[in-house]
């Protein structure tokens, strides 16, 4: 099982409404990111800057790269773009992060 662990960008103000959308998600996008495998998945806000973290593991993190053609990932992305750093595709702006440190 593959850590991934990422970070994006949160418009200030918008902290109670990123997590209503999570708190309401949708079930066919829940299906679909089962389906690709990820489990544990959390995001994680840091007030301060506004950075939000992921984190999930995924048997392979190949798995990941099918995401972006689904409809319904591509529809989450438009629904979640008004409130965070997206790119012209309306996918976040994502980092991913480098692992220092694990305490299995």
């Amino acid at each position: 099982m593959e850590r991934v662990a990422f970070k994006m960008k949160l418009f200030p103000g918008f902290e109670a409404e990123y997590k209503k959308r999570h708190d309401e998600i949708w079930p066919d996008l829940v299906a679909l990111l089962k389906e690709t495998g990820i489990s544990e998945y959390s995001i994680f806000l840091d007030d301060e800057t506004n950075a939000l973290i992921g984190f999930l593991k995924v048997p392979d993190a190949k798995n990941l790269d099918t995401l972006p053609a689904q409809a319904v990932m591509q529809k989450w992305w438009a629904y979640m773009g008004d409130i965070m750093a997206s790119n012209a595709d309306n996918s976040p702006v994502s980092v991913p992060l480098k692992e220092v440190f694990y305490l299995p």
